[in-house]
């Protein structure tokens, strides 16, 4: 089930609601997050668990081997659990497939390719899967490290736009992590602030560290036509307002389409609003092939020019036109900060 989200202060609402009560802004539709959030957010219903099978497992020891202890989240595809692995005597998070979705065999494949990928990655900015599996009622689960931060929506909606050395630490980030997982040829497809976790860095007081969640919808540049059959089109799948333009028109996609959907997250982070407006997600989406963003500065001032330049050539239309990677993204955000720590990092 869809809920709806104002792009000015974040609130989330059930449909039918098509207007924020307090400030009159369209509502934007996203999936409910999957992400490993103790909280429902702002303006939602904790709903609890209904009953036997993959909505109702607290208290039950899963495959024999983590023992469920609460419900985390719950998403388009599955629940999320708060677990102790028995072996390890580590806390993890237990994703598992709904029952209805595990009839599907395109939403079983699609887990199983969700495990397979992030089963790749390995790096602190993003995050990895530790096992995939089976319970005895058949349902498929994944195994991922227990964070225990907050989605970067909820944050927003918390405390409002980031200051500056905030906002670029986090996306400076999330551009390494991104960065790793291009270089295994993975993209992801559906960066927005809900798959983003601000988790509290224990090496440095006072800081959080910025987790990539969710590589559910990513996608292998080499991929073949078994997948992208799969996967359909970026049309389909992806979140309307964070889509890139060739992600709108379902054109092939690289890295350059999530250079693109961190500088929308950014414009968000640092003001409150989407770099384009419409009356509902399609006029934004058509929007974004039309008109021209806007500009940072004209919403908030007091940002330096620097980052109104980053941003806005991220934004480019043409692929061609933005950076050509994570890694030089990155090293533009964090030059904003006088910084050199990811050009060094990556060699430059």
């Amino acid at each position: 089930m869809k809920n709806r989200r104002c792009p000015r202060c974040h609130t989330h609402y059930a449909a039918p609601a098509r207007y924020c009560p307090s400030d009159g802004t369209p509502l934007v539709e996203v999936e409910p997050s999957a992400g490993q959030s103790d909280s429902a957010g702002a303006g939602g219903n904790r709903r609890e668990p209904a009953g036997p099978g993959a909505a109702g497992l607290t208290g039950q020891i899963v495959d024999g081997r983590y023992r469920v202890s609460r419900r985390l989240g719950e998403g388009g595809m599955a629940y999320v659990y708060l677990a102790e692995d028995l072996e390890t005597r580590e806390q993890v998070a237990v994703k598992i497939l709904t029952p209805r979705l595990s009839r599907d065999p395109s939403s079983m494949e699609r887990l199983r390719r969700e495990a397979s990928i992030a089963m790749r990655l390995d790096h602190p900015n993003v995050c990895r899967i530790l096992r995939i599996g089976e319970t005895t009622d058949k349902l498929t689960y994944l195994v991922m490290p227990y964070l225990p931060g907050d989605p970067l929506s909820e944050v927003e909606q918390r405390q409002g736009p980031f200051p500056l050395a905030e906002g670029v630490a986090i996306l400076v980030q999330m551009c390494r992590g991104l960065q790793h997982a291009h270089a295994l040829n993975i993209v992801h497809r559906d960066l927005k602030p809900e798959n983003v976790m601000l988790v509290p860095d224990q090496t440095a007081p006072f800081t959080r560290r910025a987790v990539v969640m969710d590589f559910g919808l990513a996608k292998e540049r080499r991929a073949g036509p078994e997948l992208a059959k799969l996967t359909q089109t970026g049309i389909v799948l992806g979140t309307p307002e964070f889509m890139s333009p060739e992600q709108i028109r379902g054109k092939p996609l690289d890295g350059r389409s999530d250079v693109y959907a961190v500088a929308v997250l950014a414009f968000e982070m640092f003001t409150g609003k989407l770099p384009f407006e419409g009356r509902n997600p399609q006029e934004a989406m058509l929007a974004r092939l039309k008109a021209q963003p806007l500009k940072l500065r004209t919403v908030r001032e007091d940002l330096p020019p620097r980052l109104e330049a980053v941003i806005a050539r991220a934004l480019s239309v043409l692929p061609e036109d933005r950076f050509a990677s994570m890694m030089d993204l990155g090293a533009a955000f964090e030059s904003i900060a006088g910084g050199g720590m990811f050009a060094r990092l990556f060699g430059r």
